[in-house]
C-alpha cells in the first residue's frame, strides 16, 4: 500500500444549506453534500479519483499555504 497524503479540506455551506468541500492541494477538487458525514465521505472519494487522474497525465500540484482575510 502506498503512503498516504494529508490534505486540506475546506467545507463552506451554500445558502440552501449543502455542504461543500474542496482541497486546494488538488486543482479541480471539489464536491457537495447534505451532511458533513456525508460531504467528508464524498471529498474523500474524490481525492482518490483526482489523485488517480494525476498519475496518468501531468497536472499542477499545489500547497495548501494558508488562508488570509481582506477589509475592502
Amino acid at each position: 500500500m502506498a503512503d498516504k497524503r494529508k490534505l486540506t479540506v475546506i467545507i463552506e455551506r451554500d445558502e440552501d444549506g449543502y455542504y461543500i468541500a474542496s482541497v486546494p492541494e488538488i486543482h479541480g477538487c471539489h464536491t457537495q453534500g447534505k451532511s458533513l458525514d456525508e460531504v467528508m465521505e464524498r471529498i474523500e472519494e474524490a481525492a482518490l479519483l483526482c489523485l488517480e487522474a494525476e498519475e496518468e497525465g501531468d497536472s499542477l500540484r499545489l500547497e495548501f499555504v494558508g488562508i488570509q482575510t481582506i477589509q475592502v
